[in-house]
This record gives structure tokens, C-alpha cells and sequence, in this order.
């Protein structure tokens, strides 16, 4: 069995995960719920590959990853993000990320995605591969739109340009409708925009 050790702030997504990997070769041999808790459980159970989420309370899954290989480990990571910014994407590229895949499909991709992290071969998700290696050849990111936005305000922020509603997005990211409106507001505020349209135009002018 190949040990897996998971980082994710919620509880849903963490019970969607185990479900995932139920009865395959995988074994969850602990979840954490914070960044700062990676570290020390991986030191102590030693699992095969750690399952980040990048957006948690404190360090994100990304902080964890520049942590681990400034220490040189070179344990294997897979991030798993519901929106990945062009910053947040080079640098995972750049500091050897095993692997990378949205939430949104997490359900068929993660198993392949272990697979080949599980063998030595990188897999990172089609789209985010071609942006990083369109990144890669401008010679950096684009003007972040959404800059000063957390990672939860810019996944939200990157669905509602999508075109879901908030009962939608709740439902994606694991969380209550309520919980979309109260960060849609400080997304609003930080960016300085007044409405859904007004957010889309500006992630996309």
C-alpha cells in the first residue's frame, strides 16, 4: 500500500478524498487540518506522498511545498486547489511539485494522478500544464487580476467568472452559502467592485 497523508481545513472534502481512494492501493494514514501540522505528522508517520489542499488556515499547501524543499526533502506532493493564480502556479512548478489537480475533478483525476506520482513521473492537470509552460515562455506571470485576494477569495472570485451561482460554488468548495457571500463582499471591497458583472469584467476586461 502506498501511504498517503492529507492536509485539507474541510471536513467534506477530506470524507470525499477517503471515499476516492477507498478499496485502491492507497491507504490515508492521517489528516491534518492545517499547513503548519504537515510537517510534523510527515516527520512522525513517514506516509509515501502528501495530499495538499493550497488554500488552508496559516501556511498553504504552496508554503508547505517551498518549506519541504528548503529543507531538501524531496518527498513527493500532489496540491489539490480549487483555482491556482500564475504566481502560485510557476513557483509550484519551479520548487519540483509532483503533481497538481483541481478539486473540480478530483474524482476521476486523482487516481491517476497517484499512479504516476507513485511510479516517478510528474502529472500535473492538462490546462494548468499548458498555462505554466505559456508562463514559462512570456518569461513570467501576467498581471494578476486578483491580487491581495486569499487563495479560498480567488477560487471563489475564479467560479463566479465561470458563471456559478453561490449555491454552486458552496457546493464545489465545500462550504455554506453564507460563507460564499461574506467572502464575495470582501472580494468586492478589496478589488474595489460592486457587483458579480463588475468582478467578471475585471478578472476578464
Amino acid at each position: 500500500m502506498t501511504r498517503i497523508l492529507i492536509a485539507d481545513d474541510h471536513p467534506i472534502i477530506v470524507s470525499g478524498l477517503k471515499a476516492v481512494l477507498d478499496g485502491t492501493r492507497y491507504e490515508v494514514v492521517a489528516a491534518v487540518a492545517t499547513g503548519e501540522e504537515v510537517i510534523p505528522a510527515a516527520e512522525r508517520l513517514d506516509p509515501d506522498i502528501l495530499l495538499l489542499d493550497v488554500s488552508m488556515p496559516g501556511w498553504s499547501g504552496i508554503d508547505v511545498l517551498r518549506a519541504l524543499r528548503a529543507a531538501g526533502s524531496k518527498r513527493p506532493v500532489v496540491l489539490l486547489t480549487a483555482a491556482l493564480d500564475d504566481q502560485a502556479l510557476i513557483e509550484a512548478v519551479r520548487l519540483g511539485v509532483e503533481g497538481i489537480v483541481l478539486k473540480e475533478g478530483a474524482h476521476q483525476l486523482l487516481i491517476p494522478c497517484l499512479d504516476a506520482v507513485r511510479e516517478g513521473r510528474r502529472w500535473i492537470q492538462q490546462d494548468l500544464l499548458q498555462r505554466a509552460l505559456d508562463l514559462q515562455m512570456r518569461g513570467g506571470a501576467a498581471p494578476d487580476p486578483l491580487r491581495g485576494l486569499s487563495e479560498r477569495e480567488r477560487a471563489i472570485a475564479g467560479l463566479v467568472a465561470r458563471g456559478l451561482r453561490n449555491r454552486d460554488i458552496a457546493e464545489r468548495l465545500g462550504v455554506n452559502e453564507g460563507t460564499v457571500k461574506v467572502h464575495l463582499h470582501r472580494i468586492y471591497r478589496k478589488l474595489g467592485v460592486g457587483s458579480r458583472t463588475e468582478l467578471v469584467l475585471h478578472i476578464r476586461p
